[in-house]
């Protein structure tokens, strides 16, 4: 029996205080899986007849390439596909990372051999110099030009046609007017994504008119279109899955060139495919987030009023354009010019990373806003308050403040000095602004069977957000089950589709629909049980599994008897539908450092995180998300850095060894609240919003603990122990 939704303006989340599932502590539905490894990953999938492949990058910053000899390849043991990537006779020149600097693919019976037919590739290139790694570099006036090409942005350039905002000469002219004027520039460098699991798919195709493919991707619903077009097959012929993936943080939605070379060689060859990449290729064509220098001047009046700010902004996205917002960001300023231009370096694409362009924005602002607060000896949380217009802020700001300490600290108006044992302590303030709206195409499919099995359907991929378990909850909230009654599908192109994940808008995509299908079935199941209990349909209630009449619980049905009066199984459908879904979120950090004079070691002790987000939907995660933002934030402030030698052009951190991330050691205590006074009745997303202010919130308090201000990241204690022999 198939049913479709009915009395759409019905369909409403219900309040608060109704709920009894929803806006709780939710355990993982699939836990269990992961923590005992049972969770299949694109990276575990292994098929009969499957080969292994790999991709040859150019060891060089810049080269033109003359030969590219893959038969030696060929004749390696276990060999069985081996092929140019590049076209020789064009003498096009190459790029040290990214899709350009990929020169063949190897595939084999084994992942050793694979490696040992990569080995014995012959290249023969031309090493071009210099090899254009930095931003100082590209602007040289005798540097050649490097930029997009023939991507949509013209010829080869240096740096992009500056984009400006504001009245320059306002501002300049409200500077001139100011009580303070603060001139600085804030510097941060480009952030790997650093996901777990590698970039790639399994492609198993075995000639035909069908493939399955099995990729680490945020885009299900859009990633089977791109592999059919590589494989040359009809788009319904191709199915996507992805029932776990290990991170993509905004890097994983497009079949890329890893997954194109896989889809070309599985129909070459008429096997299934395994390529994922190395991590030394992770760190070097993925993507990353891009770096930025932002030379500001900011002016105040004594009162504590931001009256002016110009800026001159350079991104650093490597062969992309970068992401940076206008300034001045979430303050509100008098009198502001803003002008940024990218700066292209021939080094990999920056690519989207969770809030692109805003945690190197908030970085620079909320420094900005601290040094003009210290420097007309105001509380910085006071002249935070005084700038921001929406009083969500301020509300938000004063819970941050009691729960770090900020009323029993002793120094607010001017920074600390290290005491006798050499420690010092401070606080540090910083606030996010995100979207978080869901948007269509997603589409529900609920399905009833009349021995009481439930399940959701809809193809939206699980990032290790708690998809899965956020779509079980509202179907059992919706029927009065437990979350664990009912089976969630997801992560498969042929169920129902669901809007990519990203730009923290998988909520806003997925809570429409299912609650959507989850009331057209309560309704549809209601006029059987109606029937049965002799019963207007709209005085049924249903709670802990049962459906009784409302005021008469003894006339009531189990779960498994309700489901029996369908005699068929039910399936409805629902669709998104804006008006359940919101957007715009706000959020306030603060953190509390203790700074070592001594070694210039930087121990984050605690950091609190108020957030908003419409709807609460699983208590339990929303802390979890919170607290991965604040975590993500932490090690880029102290720790994450991509270096490049500048003469040679090569890469000295494309590993995890070198490339630094947080772990146990340098996490403190981490506070997630939910903003419980927001009252909108809508499910929006706000993960990314976290990681936005944090480590500028680190960067104030190590400046609050000791006058030490460090206006690039990282946060290392070479800068500490520089600054405070400047300050002696």
């Amino acid at each position: 029996m198939a049913s479709t939704p009915s009395a759409r303006a019905e369909t409403r989340w219900k309040p608060r205080a109704e709920q009894t599932v929803l806006n709780a502590d939710i355990r993982r539905l699939d836990g269990p899986l992961k923590v005992t490894g049972a969770a299949r990953y694109s990276h575990d999938v292994r098929v009969p007849n499957m080969v292994y492949a790999r991709l040859l990058l150019c060891p060089y910053p810049r080269a033109k390439i003359a030969k590219i000899d893959v038969e030696p390849a060929r004749a390696v043991p276990g060999v069985v596909y081996a092929e140019p990537l590049k076209d020789v006779a064009s003498g096009e020149g190459v790029l040290y990372q990214g899709d350009d600097s990929v020169l063949a693919v190897v595939a084999a019976e084994t992942p050793e051999a694979a490696e040992d037919g990569l080995r014995a590739i012959v290249v023969e290139a031309e090493e071009l110099l210099p090899p254009v790694v930095t931003v100082e570099q590209a602007l040289e006036p005798d540097s050649p030009p490097v930029g997009p090409g023939g991507r949509g942005g013209g010829g080869p350039r240096r740096e992009s046609e500056p984009a400006t905002s504001g009245d320059e000469t306002a501002a300049r002219a409200a500077l001139e007017a100011c009580d303070v004027v603060v001139d600085a520039t804030y510097r941060l460098p480009v952030q790997h994504h650093a996901c777990l699991e590698t970039h790639g798919m399994v492609v198993e195709y075995r000639g035909g008119e069908e493939a399955t493919v099995y990729a680490s991707t945020q885009a299900v619903s859009g990633l089977a279109g791109e592999a059919a077009q590589a494989l040359g097959l009809a788009r319904e012929r191709v199915r996507v899955v992805t029932q776990h993936m290990g991170g993509g943080f905004g890097s994983k939605f497009s079949l890329g060139l890893e997954g194109g070379v896989a889809c070309r060689a599985a129909r070459d060859l008429g096997r299934p495919v395994h390529l994922m990449l190395t991590r030394k290729d992770e760190f070097l064509m993925a993507g990353n987030r891009s770096g930025s220098i932002q030379h500001m001047v900011g002016g105040a009046s004594a009162d504590g009023a931001f009256k002016a700010l110009v800026t001159d902004c350079i991104r650093e996205g490597g062969q992309g354009g970068g992401a940076l917002p206008s300034h001045p960001y979430i303050y509100s300023v008098e009198s502001a010019f803003h002008m940024a231009r990218s700066v292209y370096t021939a080094l990999d694409s920056s690519r989207a990373m969770r809030a692109p362009g805003h945690p190197q924005a908030s970085f620079a602002i909320e420094s900005m806003v601290d040094e003009l607060a210290y420097a007309i000896g105001m509380d910085p949380l006071e002249f935070r308050m005084r700038n921001l217009e929406d009083e969500v802020y301020h509300r938000q700001l004063g819970r941050v403040a009691d729960e770090i300490g900020w009323g029993a600290h002793p120094h607010k108006t001017a920074p600390g000095k290290p005491d006798a044992e050499g420690h010092a302590v401070g606080i540090g303030f910083g606030v996010s602004v995100w979207g978080g709206q869901g948007r269509p195409p997603s589409s529900c499919g609920v399905r009833i069977q009349p021995d009481g099995s439930i399940s959701a359907s809809i193809c939206t991929q699980d990032l290790g957000t708690g998809v899965r378990t956020l779509v079980a909850a509202i179907v059992a909230e919706e029927l009065g089950l437990r979350p664990t009654d009912v089976t969630p599908r997801i992560g498969d192109s042929d169920l129902p589709p669901s809007a990519g994940s990203g730009g923290s808008v998988t909520t806003g995509s997925v809570a429409p629909p299912v609650k959507e299908a989850a009331h057209a079935a309560r309704e549809a199941l209601e006029a059987k049980v109606a029937v049965a209990l002799n019963c207007d349909p709209a005085g049924l209630r249903w709670k802990d599994r049962q459906v009784f009449v409302e005021g008469e619980p003894s006339r009531a049905l189990t779960w498994e008897q309700a489901c029996a009066t369908l005699g068929e199984p039910l399936s409805v459908r629902g669709e998104w539908r804006a008006e359940l879904t919101g957007r715009g979120v706000h959020g306030a950090q603060a953190a509390r450092v203790r700074v070592d004079a001594l070694t210039g070691a930087i121990h984050v002790e605690k950091m609190v995180c108020v957030q908003d987000s419409g709807l609460v939907f699983n208590r339990l995660a929303y802390r979890s998300q919170v607290n991965g933002g604040m975590i993500q934030a932490l090690s880029y402030g102290l720790l994450e850095q991509r270096v490049f030698d500048p003469d040679l052009g090569l890469m000295l951190t494309a590993n995890l060894e070198d490339y630094k991330i947080a772990g146990a050691l340098e996490i403190g205590e981490i506070v997630a609240i939910p903003d419980d006074d927001d009252p909108r009745q809508e499910a929006i997303g706000m993960a990314e919003a976290p990681v936005i202010p944090g480590h500028g919130a680190i960067a104030n308090a190590v400046f609050n603990a000791c006058g030490v201000r460090i206006r690039e990241l990282p946060l290392t204690p070479d800068k500490v122990l520089m600054g405070l022999a400047e300050r002696s």
